[in-house]
């Protein structure tokens, strides 16, 4: 609809000009609509974005885990990005509420893992060890999670009837980017921790070197 209508402004703009005073043309309706929409979603997300960081920095007591946990959100955008491209769907309002909602999902799973990941580093593992337990750990909740949401929204992704134009896209969404999400959580999350944690590699010793020191 967007493309539509700004190529059909760009074939008036002459007409608007030569109009009579007091005369003007006005584009409503669904446009109209999707452009409010459209704006108070690019309001929207930010603060919701803002909200969140927030809120994990309250949760972990510093920024630098809260920012980890949101950079599981480009990894839901590419899924979601493709998933629309695929089935040639453009994006508008019920796609961007699509997007809002895999946020939810991957900031979940991002806090998952780091809490996981912290934890074992508090027991005295090993960072490796510690990454690599915790993510052995988590895979089923994740997975879980990712497979009830695709699955409960998998009729709407297909349907046809009335109301499928709006079910559809986010559907679409929603599944693609759970499915993108998923993998590179579990398998690029990890590496991009270990990654802002080097350092605790040399500071956190294994159990067992504990014990020989206190032997």
């Amino acid at each position: 609809m967007g493309s539509t209508i700004a190529d059909a402004q760009n074939r008036v703009k002459h007409i608007e000009k030569a109009l009579p005073k007091g005369y003007s043309i006005n584009w409503t309706g669904e446009f109209e609509n999707q452009v409010r929409a459209t704006k108070r979603l690019g309001q929207v997300v930010p603060i919701s974005l803002v909200a969140i960081f927030i809120l994990l920095f309250i949760t972990f007591g510093n920024g630098k885990d809260a920012g980890l946990v949101l950079i599981n959100v480009p990894f839901a955008l590419i899924g979601g990005i493709l998933a629309l491209h695929f089935r040639s769907m453009n994006f508008g309002i019920s796609a961007g509420v699509g997007f809002i909602a895999l946020f939810g999902i991957c900031v979940q799973n991002g806090v998952i893992l780091i809490s996981v990941f912290n934890k074992n580093l508090q027991e005295r593992m090993g960072l490796d060890e510690a990454i690599r337990e915790g993510v052995k750990s988590r895979i089923r909740p994740v997975v879980m999670t990712a497979m009830m949401a695709a699955i409960g929204l998998l009729p709407a992704a297909v349907s046809t009837g009335i109301g499928s134009e709006t079910q559809k896209p986010l559907a679409t969404v929603v599944i693609g980017g759970l499915i993108t999400a998923t993998v590179l959580t579990l398998l690029i999350f990890p590496i991009i921790y270990r990654f802002f944690n080097r350092k605790k590699k040399n500071t956190q010793k294994p159990p067992r070197q504990l014990i020989e020191e206190y032997a």
